[in-house]
């Protein structure tokens, strides 16, 4: 999809009412992990639910998404809460992070899978990626309906390649699918150099 396009897709969107809502579970689940301090970026953050936790924690706090109403929308909720998150209207393939640049990355419910080199080499040595989208196998229909926007089987363990897994979750159909964490893979993985 051209970027003008996403724009307003986007933007139609996250133009009605709506709150940030909660954070994703691969953050909220793993937040022990997180530095004291540090910088912190969020991708696609839409109207930022995974920013403001950040913020919360103490991070300083950078926020992309390509909609710009959802940035207004992130930007009115932080000052609502006091909290200090510098959004940013920005196609994120078109404006990649700089290297060496955040300590913690956080990315939920997007898959762009050029987009995993660019953020390995945003992050500081030590630094932390929280990555978690759908995926291919799965109980319901939630989620994007192209499987081009789905994970394969452990194919974000292939794109997390050297790196080292701190997190790793997947549950497919095993089990009891009305239990666990269904539809979506996660993980956190630390850069080693």
């Amino acid at each position: 999809m051209r970027s003008e396009d996403a724009k307003k897709k986007w933007d139609a969107i996250y133009g009605g009412e709506g709150q940030a809502g909660e954070a994703a579970r691969v953050l909220a689940e793993n937040s022990h992990l997180l530095p004291e301090r540090g910088r912190a970026l969020e991708v696609a953050c839409g109207r930022g639910a995974n920013a403001l936790m950040l913020a919360r924690l103490g991070l300083q706090v950078d926020a992309w998404d390509i909609s710009a109403v959802a940035i207004e929308s992130l930007q009115t909720e932080a000052d609502r809460q006091g909290l200090t998150v510098q959004g940013e209207a920005r196609d994120i393939m078109q404006q990649p992070p700089r290297t060496d640049r955040y300590d913690v990355i956080v990315v939920s419910h997007f898959l762009e899978r050029g987009l995993l080199p660019l953020l390995t080499r945003a992050l500081r040595p030590q630094g932390l990626l929280f990555y978690q989208t759908f995926t291919r196998t799965r109980v319901s229909e939630r989620g994007p309906s192209n499987p081009e926007y789905r994970l394969a089987d452990n194919e974000l363990l292939d794109l997390c390649a050297g790196m080292r897994v701190l997190v790793y979750r997947e549950e497919g159909r095993v089990g009891d699918v009305q239990r666990g964490f269904r539809d979506l893979a996660m993980i956190v993985v630390q850069r080693i150099a």
